[in-house]
């Protein structure tokens, strides 16, 4: 069995929408020659300086992220900005999520991806690669 691959991503100054199609192919596998669609066979990515993501258009003002609620009234809607303070990791991992298959797979897929804010990250001793995206 083939071990998988740890690649770690630099998110500072990319697109968030180009970032993300990259990150979702290596989570996927697409870039194994023995790619499957119903094997799960991607890599671990690692993705730092996530609270430097640059958005395209207007989006660092207009964009919105609903927040559902079973309670009548009670659905919450954040800005982009309101979120990248708080949490900028849930950006990505929101980009990515969507971009990955809607199957049992995408789950374990998401997992596999650690986003961190800053530089730093305690994965250093999977000695990750880095990705050339």
């Amino acid at each position: 069995m083939n071990e998988r691959k740890w690649y770690i991503v630099s998110a500072k100054e990319r697109v968030l929408g180009r970032l993300a199609t990259r990150i979702a192919r290596l989570l996927m596998g697409k870039d194994r020659p023995d790619y499957l669609p119903h094997e799960d066979k991607g890599a671990f990515v690692i993705v730092t300086d996530a609270d430097q993501i640059k958005l395209s258009g207007n989006k660092a003002v207009d964009k919105e992220y609903f927040f559902p609620s079973t309670r009548p009234g009670k659905s919450k809607t954040k800005t982009i900005r309101e979120i990248r303070e708080k949490h900028p990791d849930f950006i990505i991992t929101h980009a990515v999520k969507g971009m990955l298959p809607k199957n049992k797979l995408a789950s374990r897929m998401i997992k596999r991806l650690k986003v961190y804010s800053g530089s730093e990250h305690p994965h250093e001793s999977q000695k990750p690669e880095e990705a050339k995206i």
